[in-house]
């Protein structure tokens, strides 16, 4: 099974401010669609990717709708790590993660799994592919 990748929208996928797709993303959802699991852990996902779908479609089209359909819901109530599968090898994107929820990547042992995305970088999800390109797919294949 590949390893899990969640994704934020606010901040990961979408800009924060002016809100428009974020540069890159079409190649970026492509490269993680293929590659990884894909979930959305996302203040605009709790179990559901009806309205998940629903708030995207306002930013892109049908044909990345029908792409960004391949994305499943995690469900979370007060923190976002309550979405995760910490029995799994995963990476999780988000702009602005909570200090609680960075202490409980550490407790668990799996803050480096953590990326934290800043779209005010110019290509910032093409420099996030390629840390995902050499330190997590790479790493799988032996030398």
């Amino acid at each position: 099974m590949n390893k899990k990748i969640y994704l934020d929208i606010d901040g990961v996928t979408l800009t924060s401010k002016h809100t428009q797709p974020a540069e890159n993303i079409e190649d970026f959802i492509n490269f993680v669609i293929e590659n990884f699991d894909c979930y959305w852990l996302t203040t605009h996902c709790k179990g559901d990717i009806n309205p998940t779908i629903k708030y995207l479609s306002y930013y892109y089209n049908e044909n990345m709708i029908n792409i960004l359909k391949k994305v499943k819901p995690t469900n979370w109530e007060t923190l976002k790590t309550e979405g995760i599968d910490f029995n799994s090898d995963f990476i999780w994107l988000d702009d602005y993660p909570l200090y609680s929820e960075k202490l409980i990547l550490e407790k668990n042992n799996c803050l480096e799994s953590l990326i934290e995305v800043n779209l005010n970088n110019k290509d910032e999800l093409l420099r996030i592919k390629d840390e995902l390109i050499t330190k997590h797919i790479l790493s799988n294949f032996p030398i």
